[in-house]
C-alpha cells in the first residue's frame, strides 16, 4: 500500500543491484478494465509496456503500463522511448505527478494473466496498480509482485489484507 516509489524501494532492496528487462512494447488495445480505468472509448490503442523489474538478477516484480496515444504528446512524448530505463523514476521526479488511489488485488491462476517468459507460477500473487497523471494526463502502472521477491513471499491471500 506503500504510495512511494516501488523503483527507489526496489532499488534499496537490492542494494543497487536492480535492472529492467524488457518484455514487449508496443500499441495495442488495452483491456477492458484497464480502458476503464483511463476512461479510454472501445478500440482505441495506446503504448502497452510489459516488464520485469530485477533485484540481484532476480524477477521481483511484473509491471505493465498501458499510456493512452494523448499522453504521449509535448513532453511526455519521451515515454514512447523508454528501453530499460525504469518508469517509476520516472513518474516520481516529475513535478507535475498526481496518482490516484491504488487498487490491490490478489491474483489466483484462475485469473491471472501474466507472460509465458515468467513460467509457471501456481502461488497466488498479490499485485497493485493505479492511474498516474503527467500534466493532467493519465497512464496506468500495473505491478504484480513475484515469488521470488523475499520481503513479500508470503500467502496473504488466503488470510487478510493489510491495513494501509
Amino acid at each position: 500500500m506503500d504510495r512511494g516509489s516501488l523503483t527507489q524501494r526496489l532499488i534499496h532492496a537490492s542494494e543497487g543491484n536492480f535492472a529492467v528487462q524488457v518484455l514487449r512494447q508496443k500499441l495495442d488495445t488495452p483491456k477492458l478494465s484497464e480502458r476503464r480505468a483511463l476512461g479510454l472509448a472501445t478500440r482505441r490503442v495506446a503504448l502497452i509496456r510489459e516488464v520485469i523489474l530485477l533485484g540481484n538478477s532476480v524477477p521481483w516484480v511484473y509491471a505493465r503500463s498501458v499510456i493512452p496515444l494523448s499522453t504521449l504528446t509535448g513532453r511526455l512524448r519521451s515515454l514512447r522511448h523508454l528501453d530499460n530505463k525504469p518508469l517509476g523514476a520516472l513518474l516520481f521526479e516529475d513535478p507535475t505527478m498526481r496518482r490516484e488511489p491504488v487498487e490491490v488485488a490478489c491474483h489466483t491462476h484462475a485469473n491471472r494473466q501474466l507472460p509465458a517468459k515468467l513460467g509457471k507460477l501456481d502461488a497466488p500473487l498479490w499485485g497493485r496498480r493505479s492511474v498516474f497523471r503527467l500534466d493532467q494526463k493519465p497512464l496506468l502502472v500495473s505491478e504484480v509482485f513475484l515469488p521470488g521477491f523475499k520481503p513479500y513471499n508470503q500467502n496473504l491471500c488466503f488470510g487478510y489484507l493489510p491495513k494501509p
